[in-house]
Formats: C-alpha cells, sequence, structure tokens
C-alpha cells in the first residue's frame, strides 16, 4: 500500500471518531462502524485462545488492529491477524499486510458482504495464505487457501459442532468448533 494511500486512510479515520464498543474499518473507500455483538466476541476470542494454545504467550496476534490491504483504500480491522515470526511495525506504527500469514473474520449482520466479497478479495491480493470466515448465522466455518490472482483456489466448509483441519495450512492446527455461538 502506497504512503498517498496509508496517509489518505488515516485523514478518514480522523474524520469520523469511533465509539468505544464500536469497530470502524474502510473498505474499497467506505467508513462502516458498527457494534461489537456478544456472539462475534465470544467467537474471536475463541480463534485468540486457540492460536496462543498453538503457538504460545509470545505469538503476535491481534484482533480489531488496522492493517491496510491493496485495494482502493483498504483499512481493515480484521478481528484475528496472525503475523509471521518477527514481524516488526514500519516507522509510523502500521503492520505490513505481507506480514499477515492468517486471517479470520466473523459475520456480523452489519458487515458480511464484505467478509465474503471485498475483504476476501483484497486477503487474497494480498497473499494470506489462509483466510477464516466464522458464521453464527449460517453456523459454519468458511476456510479459503491457496491465494492465486486475486481468488482463494481452495475452499473448505464446515459446519459448526465439527472441527476445521487446518493442519495443511501455515496454522498446522485443528479449530475445535463445538462451542463457538449460533445466532
Amino acid at each position: 500500500m502506497s504512503d498517498v494511500n496509508a496517509r489518505t486512510l488515516d485523514k478518514l479515520f480522523d474524520q469520523v471518531p469511533v465509539p468505544e464498543g464500536y469497530k470502524g474499518e474502510i473498505v474499497e473507500g467506505a467508513i462502516y462502524i458498527a457494534p461489537h455483538l456478544d456472539i462475534h466476541w465470544e467467537t474471536t476470542l475463541a480463534i485468540l485462545r486457540a492460536l496462543t494454545a498453538k503457538f504460545g504467550d509470545g505469538v503476535q496476534v491481534f484482533s480489531d488492529v488496522r492493517i491496510d490491504f491493496p485495494g482502493h483504500l483498504n483499512g481493515f480491522a480484521p478481528d484475528v491477524a496472525k503475523l509471521r515470526d518477527g514481524s516488526e511495525a514500519d516507522a509510523e506504527g502500521r503492520w505490513r499486510h505481507q506480514d499477515v500469514e492468517f486471517v479470520a473474520e466473523v459475520v456480523d449482520p452489519h458487515r458480511a458482504k464484505n467478509d465474503y466479497g471485498p475483504k476476501k478479495t483484497a486477503y487474497a491480493l494480498a497473499e494470506i495464505p489462509a483466510y477464516l470466515i466464522a458464521d453464527p448465522y449460517q453456523g459454519k466455518c468458511h476456510v479459503y487457501t491457496q491465494p492465486k490472482d486475486g481468488e482463494y483456489v481452495s475452499k473448505l466448509s464446515v459446519a459448526y459442532g465439527a472441527d476445521v483441519d487446518m493442519k495443511n495450512t501455515v496454522l498446522g492446527l485443528t479449530l475445535k468448533t463445538d462451542e463457538f455461538p449460533r445466532d
């Protein structure tokens, strides 16, 4: 992402304060602000705990931290983003999308179209090796892998209650979904 786009995103975020308890991000130049929902946080926390259990307390994993992604003005705050070991923020304190190796988004009714549409495209363009969508409204997890030319070549869908096998991804783990909340 160019410095011009990063500065433009900074200006957009400065113009729209995000109230406490809400999440703000910019998707294809449009600002989205939505409340955090309990079901959303419980699922996010379960994914964070699985990553910490697998990689230890020192794992570089974030929730709701802005990372700029390819495409037109994409300042996303992924629900979960795992960085490669040894990743460092740039001089402005920003994390680089090139260092992200896993992203998880938990669908909520305010932003579902972004998770399945422009975000999935941007993550594939950024060559994020594994992208997980946890959808409490469908009661399913979708894992996208093998990014190529702005698309994911492989997709696995698993109903809540079954294990999500991500052993062949950069994570090398199995995600338990039996306690993921549903709406």
